[in-house]
């Protein structure tokens, strides 16, 4: 099994400036306006797969420099309480893994 490699210039984000990345990511993913996105609405309300969480996921700890597991998308299910959980953990974080 391979390590993850980290950005070793991670910066700490805002909730958001993550709600902002996330919305866009989720926009562009599913075709759909930004304006059409609800920061509150459940992910699922948007027909988001779970591949397609899997991505985000994957996104996600590239922009924020430490791995985070696809279930976050679960245990936070808006964008609103996704980016407020990913961003105490990017500012908390020094590298480290994160999963539950």
């Amino acid at each position: 099994m391979s390590q993850p490699t980290y950005n070793s210039t991670k910066k700490a984000y805002t909730a958001k400036e993550i709600q902002v990345w996330l919305s866009t990511q989720i926009s562009e993913m599913l075709g759909i306006t930004l304006n059409e996105i609800d920061v509150t609405a459940p992910l699922d309300s948007y027909g988001l797969d779970s591949a397609q969480g899997m991505l985000l996921a994957s996104k996600a700890s590239k922009l924020l420099g430490f791995k985070l597991s696809p279930l976050l998308l679960w245990h936070y299910p808006t964008i609103e309480l996704l980016s407020q959980r990913l961003a105490e953990e990017s500012q908390n974080s020094d590298l480290e893994i994160f999963e539950i």
